[in-house]
């Protein structure tokens, strides 16, 4: 009786931090689980900008945090929050395209056909002009998706 107790503690959390990896490996999310860098989901989609939320105003989806610029945006995303969530766990679009998963600059977004991407922006590599050079928007997100099946389940 007493070894299977223990199995069933066991399992439940081997089921538990297997539960919080696949947040990790299908969500660019930090340590407190806060998606976007904080910015608000709702102000890329619905107003076209990159705007930093705020604790204050704070919603969990799918064991994610999404921050708001106010008590409206918050309940305008617990309303539909899958309208809201950025493309490729909010990993660089044009990563997702290539295969790989790229930490985004979080002003760096296109908004198109009712979804946000994001992109990775440094030193070396603006990867929205780069999407934006190849001037064919479905073929990339067709190749994207198509990569992110994949991707969504792995470390890289």
């Amino acid at each position: 009786m007493k070894t299977l107790k223990i199995s069933i503690i066991a399992l439940a959390i081997l089921l538990t931090t297997n539960m919080f990896a696949q947040d990790k490996m299908a969500n660019n999310i930090d340590n407190s689980n806060i998606a976007l860098q904080g910015f608000s989901p709702v102000s890329y989609l619905d107003l076209g900008l990159a705007q930093k939320g705020s604790k204050n105003f704070k919603s969990e989806y799918q064991k994610v945090v999404y921050y708001f610029t106010s008590a409206e945006q918050k309940t305008i995303f617990d309303k539909n929050p899958g309208k809201y969530l950025p493309q490729y766990g909010g990993f660089c679009a044009f990563g997702a395209y290539a295969g790989a998963k790229f930490r985004v600059d979080p002003n760096k977004f296109i908004v198109n056909n009712g979804k946000y991407f994001l992109y990775l922006n440094n030193v070396e590599l603006d990867a929205k002009q780069l999407w934006l050079a190849e001037n064919n928007h479905s073929k990339l997100k067709g190749v994207a998706d198509k990569n992110w099946k994949k991707l969504s389940t792995t470390h890289n």
